[in-house]
Parts: structure tokens; C-alpha cells; sequence
């Protein structure tokens, strides 16, 4: 149980330091479990100052009885919302001084603790733009009522205040719903966070518990079973990591690319041997032949998780006792390999948005996913000289094919 308390403080310290706004981790008793670096810069405290603390210390003094009696009846809910609705909301930082904020909610179990995680914005910017707003409406009315009496000289004059405040009001304006959209987005992927994360730590909860139990030799059989469960699941939880972290360099500009020589057997042999792991009753994964004396030069570990992507998709998607076929073949100037399966394809409408961020396709949203995966690979690919393209036929299968460069590419 100490190595499961560990790695859920793993999960959360390295989900929050991957979100630029401000993260607060409350358990049932609103006291905070977890506050991540820009909470902690937004609020003035050190890191670690916060852990143990109420909630209350960062809620205003005027709003705490208000506050605990909305709380309690929130953690008595099981839905995300968003904060604020209709009124101001404020908050207080350590020297007492009081800002403006949003705060978007969602409400999750791990191991039958029910915890809150609140998103938090400072939205001390958006708030002196309608001061802004509110003070060129007034300017303006003024210099209507001054004016009036010369209205033919001042038309010219008024068009054109008029036309700045209405590009100003349109900028703003449009400003403002980027941001509640990007609120709304971060949103929705802290719950879509919180559910791929839940149901594999309760499966290597279940089976730690399980292999406790088969303390006799000739029990190892049912161990290994369960071993073998924890592993696939810590496996899919690594992954899953990997591609925020990805989502997270990418977006901060920080990607940097080590081209090296190496055989192409290496990578997707251990590419395979993870994704067994994987596989359901009857499945198999055919390996491609003749790539013995294929070397690449190329970015090693964008290889390995381009395929581990494509393959595990292949495994997931698939059903049983069916075949997942790697193949190999060289041209000219690019080497090709492609990955296909029987499973049950993309939709012909879905197909366009297949490699959108967060997209995922209309028969596969009962099966776990991010629907970030994709992007990635596309994305690393295309910095690197390479490409990705598909075929797919809904309930019969897909084929994804990745071009890599023979020829090295300055990075």
C-alpha cells in the first residue's frame, strides 16, 4: 500500500507541473493534499507551504462561512462545474492581498478517498480589460454630450472613436472567448485525466492485493498472472505520461531531437515485446522480416514511441484472435513501416480528424484513451523529416504507415 500511496503522489506531482495554471488537491475534509508550482507562485507561497493547510486560507475572510457551506454540499455531487457562475469570485494569496480568479472543479475517487481538484486562473488581466471597456464607454458618452452642439464637426471625428471602440471592444471581446474556451479545455482534460488514470489503479490495486494472497508454490501460476496485470497496467500508465509530457514540450517549444545510428531490429523488437503484454486471448503480432541489416539514422526514442502508439492502438482496437502485421520496405530515399490490423477501423466522416488533439472517433470512445497519441507522432515525425498517413474501413480494419528519412536532417 506504501508503493501505491507513492506512485498516486507521483501521478499527481507530475500532472499538475505539467499544467501552467494553478492546481489545488483537496480531500473530503478541505484540507490540501497537493498544490502544484503555479498555484504556489500565484497564492506567494513556497513550495510544500500549503500541504496540510484548509482551504480556507486561500478563500478570502468575508466568504469562509459561505464557502464551507457550498463546499459541503459540492463533495456531496460527483460532477465537474465550473465556479462563479453569476458573481465575482476572489481569492486571498499569503500576504492577504485579494484578486480576481476562475476555478473549474471535478470531483474523483482513489481508493474510495473522494478528493476535489480545482483549476485556478488569475483573472486580474481580463478584469482591468472591462475596467477598460467600462472607462472608453464613459469617454466616449462624454464626448457625444460635449459635442452636440457642434454635430457636424464632431461626425467625422465620432466615426472614427466609434470605429476604434468597436475593434477594441471586438478584440477584447474575442480574447475573452479563447480564454473561457481554453478554460473549458483544460477542464474537460482534468476529468478525462482523472477517469484514464482511475480504472488502471484500481487494477493493480486489485491484483497486489490478489498476489498477496497465493503464498503457496504451486500458486505461482496464479501470481504471474497478476503480476503480469500490474505490469501491463503500470505499462499503459507510463505511456499515457510519456504523451502529456510530449503535449507539454511541444507546446512550450522545449522539444530537442538526438539523431543516432542504430539497428531498426532493436527498437522494434522492444516495441513488440512491451505490446505482448497487451494482448488479448488468441491475438498475435506478426514481426516484419529481413530488417537484421536495416541501421537508421534517426531519433531513436521518437521511433520506439511512434510505434508503441500505432501498435498498442492496433492491439486495443482489435479483437480476438486476430493478427497485428508489421512490415518493412525500403526505398529510395525513405524507409517505410507499417502497421495493420482487423479491428474495427475509423468511420469515413471521422477520418479527417483522425490526428486532432483530444479527437477521438465516434466507435471508439467506450474503449480507454486520451486522443492525443496521434497527434504526437505527427507532430515529431514532421519536425524530423518523416510523415504518417492511413487506410481504414470501418469493422474491417486500419493500416498506418510511417515514412522515415534515410538521408540525416539537421535538427
Amino acid at each position: 500500500m506504501k508503493v501505491l500511496e507513492e506512485k498516486k503522489d507521483s501521478i499527481f506531482r507530475i500532472l499538475s507541473e505539467a499544467i501552467s495554471e494553478g492546481i489545488i488537491i483537496v480531500n473530503e475534509s478541505q484540507v490540501i493534499v497537493t498544490s502544484n508550482e503555479a498555484a504556489d507562485r500565484m497564492f506567494g507561497y513556497k513550495q510544500g507551504e500549503l500541504l496540510g493547510e484548509n482551504l480556507n486560507v486561500l478563500i478570502p475572510m468575508g466568504y469562509h462561512s459561505e464557502h464551507t457551506e457550498r463546499a459541503n454540499e459540492y463533495l456531496k455531487k460527483n460532477d465537474p462545474r465550473q465556479m462563479g457562475h453569476g458573481r465575482d469570485l476572489y481569492a486571498r494569496k499569503k500576504d492577504g492581498s485579494i484578486f480576481p480568479v476562475e476555478a473549474g472543479l471535478n470531483p474523483f475517487l482513489i481508493n474510495e478517498m473522494r478528493y476535489v481538484m480545482a483549476l485556478v486562473t488569475d483573472i486580474s488581466v481580463r478584469k482591468s480589460h472591462e475596467i477598460q471597456i467600462v472607462e472608453l464607454n464613459n469617454q466616449l458618452e462624454q464626448k457625444i454630450q460635449r459635442r452636440t452642439a457642434a454635430l457636424q464637426k464632431s461626425v467625422s471625428e465620432l466615426e472614427a472613436e466609434v470605429g476604434r471602440r468597436v475593434e477594441a471592444e471586438h478584440k477584447i471581446s474575442e480574447s475573452l472567448r479563447k480564454e473561457r474556451e481554453l478554460g473549458e479545455l483544460k477542464t474537460k482534460f482534468l476529468s478525462l485525466v482523472s477517469h484514464e488514470f482511475k480504472t488502471p489503479l484500481s487494477g493493480i490495486l486489485t491484483s497486489a492485493v490478489l498476489v498477496s494472497k497465493y503464498t503457496e508454490s504451486e500458486q505461482q501460476d496464479k501470481r504471474d498472472k497478476h503480476i503480469k496485470t500490474i505490469k501491463s497496467k503500470v505499462n499503459y500508465l507510463n505511456n499515457i505520461l510519456n504523451d502529456f509530457l510530449s503535449i507539454e514540450r511541444l507546446e512550450s517549444g522545449r522539444v530537442t531531437f538526438k539523431l543516432e545510428t542504430f539497428p531498426l531490429s532493436k527498437v522494434i523488437n522492444e516495441v513488440i515485446y512491451n505490446a505482448n503484454m497487451l494482448l488479448k486471448d488468441g491475438q498475435r503480432i506478426t514481426y516484419p522480416k529481413n530488417i537484421d541489416d536495416i541501421f537508421l539514422n534517426f531519433d531513436e526514442k521518437i521511433l520506439e514511441l511512434s510505434l508503441t502508439n500505432l501498435i498498442n492502438n492496433a492491439v486495443k482496437y482489435s479483437s480476438e484472435f486476430s493478427v497485428i502485421d508489421v512490415e518493412v520496405e525500403q526505398f529510395e530515399n525513405e524507409l517505410a513501416i507499417k502497421i495493420s490490423d482487423q479491428g474495427i477501423g475509423i468511420p469515413e466522416k471521422d477520418q479527417k480528424f483522425i490526428f486532432n488533439r483530444y479527437f477521438r472517433a465516434e466507435n471508439a470512445l467506450l474503449n480507454q484513451g486520451t486522443g492525443i497519441g496521434l497527434n504526437i507522432v505527427k507532430s515529431y515525425l514532421k519536425s524530423l523529416g518523416g510523415k504518417i498517413t492511413f487506410k481504414s474501413e470501418e469493422n474491417k480494419g486500419s493500416v498506418f504507415t510511417i515514412f522515415i528519412p534515410k538521408e540525416n536532417k539537421d535538427i
